[in-house]
């Protein structure tokens, strides 16, 4: 990995907003589905993904889903069902309820809060299947209150017709009855806009290729989306007491998901930045993924060496990291000075799969820089609030006169009518 200092190092965000051609591509796809519903989802299908559906194959029965369990192995049927208890009881904890505060004059104010009706999840099919993923967007759906999560996923998984087991044992498991063989920009039209075979959804969520984010971007406005996400990304930030093979495993454990995903290390440590970057070069020949890994590494891999610990964090800061991983001799002094991270691993052995897999905080995190303004996921992002007024006379006597002057002020003679025959017809009745 490549070391530069702090001075020369240059903070640039990966901002993909595809080429034209991918653009005019999905807006097509979008346009046709919308248009043409299910005869274009089949066409698009059989195009981009060589698999040859009917309408009533679209739809994946609940014997498929039973089937999958014969597919994987038994082990893994117990660690998904104890991430999926770790993730509900992690999110159980965010639950919140409408209130109403009554006032003394008679008034109520208030908000009312409610699950959204429908929400897809979009779960890819392509160099890699994310089962974890599946949990991570419908458990907080589910705890939620969303009565209807509907999933859809490529027909083809990792070049191989079908999906993926693993992929449908996770949705089992999480409780999705309603999942469709659909995959890429037509998946999300589809679920934008509906056909006769797929209801539309009121939001889109989960991770997918550029076409996907294309597509969630260009249907945006007709349904809410989760966010337009960028490959992943960690920060290490390690003082002179951290372990370099523990650093260089989980930088490489992020390199390994895609040639634009970034690890970087931060380290007041001269020492400490040799050592991980001969460890990051023995062990990226051990991975399977070594090619994806390496090429992440060359592109978006550095450690930046700072003067003091103190500039490390303001580096950090800068970044705004999906990830950050803290590790040094005492991480919960640091931690406190940290402003901008998606997700905070604090210690030696809180290695960011720990997050990614198992711990119950979701692993759908804000990337590219969004940290310093977005959240992980959470129930919020599948509730909706509306607000409560009730005004009691007495209270709109009180305060008519200043509601008029403020609409006046801003030109709208209308807004202070409704509250002027209001205030006269209570003068008329005195």
């Amino acid at each position: 990995m490549k070391i530069v200092s702090a001075q020369d190092f240059k903070l640039e965000r990966k901002s993909d907003y595809g080429t034209p051609e991918q653009n005019e591509t999905v807006k097509a796809v979008v346009q046709a589905v919308r248009t043409e519903g299910d005869a274009a989802l089949l066409r698009y299908t059989k195009e981009f993904d060589k698999v040859n559906l009917e309408s009533h194959q679209l739809r994946v029965l609940e014997s498929e889903l039973k089937a999958a369990y014969n597919q994987v192995e038994p082990s893994f049927v117990t660690a998904i069902r104890a991430a999926a208890d770790n993730i509900r009881a992690f999110h159980v904890k965010q639950k919140r309820s409408s209130w109403m505060d009554f006032q003394p004059d008679g008034s109520i104010l208030g908000q009312i809060i409610r699950p959204l009706k429908r929400v897809g999840v979009y779960v890819p099919g392509g160099k890699a299947a994310y089962p974890s993923s599946v949990l991570m967007n419908v458990i907080p759906a589910q705890i939620a209150g969303v009565p209807e999560i509907v999933m859809v996923t490529p027909p083809a998984t990792r070049g191989q017709e079908g999906i993926d087991p693993y992929i449908l044992v996770a949705a089992a498991e999480a409780g999705v009855t309603e999942i469709y063989r659909i995959g890429g920009a037509q998946a999300i039209a589809a679920l934008a806009y509906g056909t006769d075979s797929i209801a539309p959804v009121d939001k889109i969520c989960g991770p997918g290729n550029i076409f996907v984010a294309l597509a969630k971007r260009e249907v945006y406005g007709a349904v809410n989306i989760d966010s337009l996400a960028g490959p992943s990304e960690i920060v290490v930030l390690a003082d002179d007491k951290a372990q370099p093979s523990f650093i260089a495993a989980d930088l490489l454990s992020q390199a390994e998901h895609d040639e634009m995903a970034s690890a970087v290390l931060v380290t007041p440590s001269q020492p400490l930045a040799e050592a991980v970057s001969a460890e990051v070069k023995r062990q990226l020949e051990l991975l399977p993924r070594r090619d994806i890994a390496r090429a992440s590494v060359d592109s978006y891999g550095a450690i930046i060496v700072t003067d003091t610990l103190k500039e490390g964090i303001e580096v950090v800061n800068r970044l705004a990291p999906e990830h950050l991983e803290i590790m040094t001799e005492e991480p919960m002094t640091v931690v406190g000075q940290i402003e901008n991270a998606g997700a905070i691993f604090l210690g030696p052995y809180s290695s960011e799969p720990v997050g990614d897999y198992f711990a119950g905080p979701n692993h759908i995190i804000p990337t590219n820089g969004t940290a310093r303004f977005a959240s992980p996921v959470d129930l919020d992002d599948f509730l909706k609030k509306s607000s409560l007024i009730y005004y009691s006379k007495e209270a709109l006597l009180r305060d008519g006169e200043t509601i008029m002057e403020l609409a006046r002020r801003e030109g709208l003679e209308g807004h202070a009518q409704a509250i002027s025959i209001r205030l006269m017809q209570e003068q008329k009745s005195e």
